[in-house]
């Protein structure tokens, strides 16, 4: 049994099959990517990954425990975080009380006993560990809403490091950055990898070959290939869908 595992997630809206059948694995400090065009299917597949949408079949297991019926909260606990496709950082606070407040979350404390518990030291040494870890150690007392985009994107996959995980889920963090930011969140993930197995979601194929150790590509809601970076850049089937030379096989008419 594989370290995380999909198994045969099927989502259905009416007559749409948004996830048909679809089965991948990550293994231990592996970067798994999921690749797909517009409407393949793979938000609805992050979301029945992480839980806000429960599957009509299929299940998902990490490390040997069944997540599949888990609301969000219990698969966080169970050790997978997710990084949102729109960052979910609180704007007006501090980096440094972001992360004291992801911290106090996952020690199992109250929002509301923040201000009393800032200079506990087990939460501030875990916000400085986690500024640190994703290079915002210098950035810790300025707003969080008047960082540049990459380093709000760095500090959200920050939040998501607070609850440990054992997998993270990543959904398209170079969403909206240039090619310096890119760059750095590219190394930032290759250095998660030591720690953790990440499950990456991105549109950016120079990063996507960059980091990944294997690749699924979604198309229709079916992977319709999964191999390591050289199987899928020279796939046929998968240069069609990316350049619209042909449909994929098995698309619906």
């Amino acid at each position: 049994m594989s370290f995380f595992q999909v198994e045969g997630l099927v989502k259905r809206f009416g007559a749409l099959l948004a996830t048909d059948h679809v089965s991948l694995a990550v293994q231990p400090g592996e970067i798994h990517a999921l690749i797909g065009p517009n409407g393949a299917g793979k938000s609805t597949l992050v979301n029945l990954i992480s839980g806000p949408m429960p599957p009509d079949a299929g299940r998902v297991r990490l490390d040997g425990r069944d997540l599949t019926r888990l609301p969000m909260h219990a698969r966080v606990r169970a050790g997978l975080s997710r990084c949102f496709q729109i960052t979910s950082i609180f704007r007006e606070a501090t980096v440094r009380d972001n992360l004291l407040l992801a911290a106090q979350a996952h020690a199992g404390a109250s929002f509301g006993l923040l201000r009393d518990r800032r200079h506990e030291r087990p939460l501030a040494e875990t916000a400085q560990a986690l500024a640190e870890r994703v290079g915002l150690a210098a950035d810790q007392h300025r707003v969080a809403g008047t960082l540049p985009h990459g380093a709000q994107r760095k500090l959200d996959v920050a939040l998501a490091l607070a609850a440990r995980p054992k997998l993270l889920l990543l959904d398209e963090p170079m969403a909206g950055m240039g090619p310096e930011d890119s760059e750095r969140m590219t190394e930032l993930i290759q250095q998660l990898k030591t720690d953790m197995a990440i499950l990456l979601i991105e549109h950016d194929m120079k990063a996507v070959f960059a980091l990944a150790d294997r690749i699924s590509v979604l198309v229709y809601g079916r992977v319709l290939v999964s191999g390591d970076v050289d199987a899928i850049r020279g796939n046929p089937q998968v240069q069609a869908v990316y350049l619209g030379t042909e449909e994929p096989a098995g698309a619906p008419a």
